[in-house]
């Protein structure tokens, strides 16, 4: 996916005709999408491009918050913001305190922990994309752990199974 479409800055892109929207054309187009049983965005591509994306404005460099347009070329981002999006597809119909709950507890969280620029996934990302090094992890020792898909009690004379 590329951040120009036919020429076109997709990144600094203004909202066609969603600014110009009444809540009330809103409230309807998406009850003509087949309300709670659909989502209203197909994917999270889609709820960050066309809604979240305006609600987080690219922060001015020196503010110490760092993005990056490849957002979905972080894993961490990529999790993080599917999450924000599912909650926003589930709280969207709560009339009395969705929105609320959405913004205090999964999107403001999420977004201090994306954009902050020495812990977040983008904070190599300032000068343009950088790839995220994965934690580094050692084989650990035979039989320290099991597949605990398994049936029965797994634990079930484990040296290590706490009674």
């Amino acid at each position: 996916m590329s951040n120009t479409d036919e020429g076109k800055d997709t990144v600094n892109a203004q909202p066609d005709d969603d600014a110009n929207k009444s809540t009330n054309e809103i409230l309807e187009e998406e009850k003509a999408r087949d309300g709670s049983a659909r989502l209203f965005y197909g994917n999270v591509n889609e709820f960050v491009t066309d809604r979240l994306r305006y609600l987080y404005p690219l922060p001015p460099a020196g503010s110490g918050w760092a993005w990056c347009a490849e957002w979905y070329r972080h894993a961490q981002a990529l999790s993080r913001l599917d999450s924000v999006w599912r909650a926003w597809e589930n709280l969207r119909f709560d009339a009395a305190l969705g929105m609320s709950a959405w913004w205090i507890h999964h999107a403001d969280p999420m977004m201090r922990a994306l954009l902050d620029p020495a812990t977040g996934p983008f904070a190599k990302c300032i000068g343009g994309h950088r790839s995220d090094e994965p934690l580094p992890v050692m084989e650990p020792p035979s039989g320290l752990f099991f597949d605990q898909r398994t049936q029965g009690d797994p634990l079930a004379g484990h040296p290590l199974a706490l009674d």
